[in-house]
C-alpha cells in the first residue's frame, strides 16, 4: 500500500476512536455546506453533495447535523462564506504537496499553510508547481470478501479505470472523476459492500522517504489537517507500512 494511502487509513481511523472525531466533523459540514451552495441541496442532482453525505453518515453524524449544514449552504439558514484554496507545495525530501482547504479568511489560511509547511521541513510552493504531478480520480473502496478477479471483472463492467488490491484491507477501484457515482452503483448492485466513495489525487509518481524525513512527513501532514481550513492533504510520499505503523503510535 503507498505511503500516503496507508496514511489516509490511519487518520479515518483516528478520527474515529479519537479526539479528532470533532474536528472530522467541523471538516465535512463545511464540505456538505459548500456543494449545497454551488450544486444545490438535492444530492441526487448533485455528485459532490452526496459523496459529502456518504462521508458523513460514515462518520455518523446525525442526520439533522447533515440537514442543517445543506440549508445553510442553500441560504435557507444563514451560514458562513467558505471559499475554495488548494495550495502547492513540497515536504521533506522534496515530496509533492496538495492542500485543499475551505476558509472564510484567505489570508489566514495562506499564512497557517505556509507556517505548517515551513514548521514541518517543507516550503509552499507557486500556484503550478507541484499540481502537474497528480491525477484527480474517483476512488472507491471496497471491503475485502470477493476476489481479486470478481472485483476485476465486475468492475471493467461498470467502467472503473483500475483496480488495486490491498490485500486485507480490501480493493481500491479508480475512475474517471466524472464516472464516480455510476460506477459505485453498479459495484453496489453487483453485490459487492462499498465502504467509501470520494475524489482524490493520485501522483504519476512516488518520493520514498526514510528515517528522519519520514518522522517529519508524519508530522507535517498531522499538522496540517490539524488545521480546522484543511479538508485533505495529498502527497506522493512512500514509506515502509511497519515504519509509518511505529511513527503514528
Amino acid at each position: 500500500m503507498s505511503g500516503h494511502n496507508r496514511w489516509s487509513k490511519l487518520k479515518r481511523y483516528k478520527a474515529v476512536v479519537g479526539a479528532s472525531k470533532g474536528r472530522l466533523y467541523s471538516k465535512v459540514i463545511k464540505e456538505i455546506t459548500v456543494s449545497a451552495r454551488l450544486g444545490g441541496g438535492n444530492p441526487d442532482g448533485n455528485a459532490r453533495l452526496r459523496v459529502a453525505i456518504a462521508a458523513a453518515r460514515d462518520a455518523n453524524m446525525p442526520n439533522d447535523t447533515i440537514q442543517r449544514a445543506i440549508k445553510k449552504g442553500t441560504g435557507e439558514l444563514e451560514g458562513e462564506a467558505y471559499e475554495e484554496i488548494v495550495y502547492e507545495g513540497y515536504g521533506p525530501g522534496g515530496v509533492a504537496m496538495l492542500v485543499e482547504c475551505l476558509t472564510d479568511n484567505r489570508n489566514r489560511t495562506a499564512s497557517e499553510v505556509r507556517s505548517a509547511l515551513s514548521t514541518g521541513g517543507g516550503n509552499l510552493g507557486a500556484e503550478g508547481s507541484v499540481n502537474w504531478m497528480f491525477h484527480k480520480k474517483g476512488v472507491i473502496t471496497l471491503k475485502p470478501g470477493p476476489t481479486e478477479d470478481q472485483v476485476m471483472e465486475k468492475a471493467i463492467e461498470a467502467g472503473a479505470e483500475d483496480v488495486i488490491n490491498h490485500g486485507e484491507d480490501g480493493f481500491e477501484v479508480r475512475t474517471a472523476p466524472v464516472d464516480l457515482h455510476a460506477v459505485g452503483s453498479s459495484l453496489e448492485s453487483a453485490g459487492l459492500k462499498l465502504s467509501e466513495q470520494k475524489w482524490t489525487y493520485i501522483p504519476q509518481n512516488t518520493v520514498r522517504v526514510e528515517g528522519d524525513n519520514a518522522k517529519k512527513m508524519l508530522k507535517l501532514m498531522e499538522l496540517l489537517e490539524d488545521n480546522d481550513d484543511v479538508q485533505n492533504v495529498h502527497a506522493n510520499f512512500e514509506m515502509d507500512d511497519a515504519l509509518m505503523d511505529s511513527l503514528s503510535a
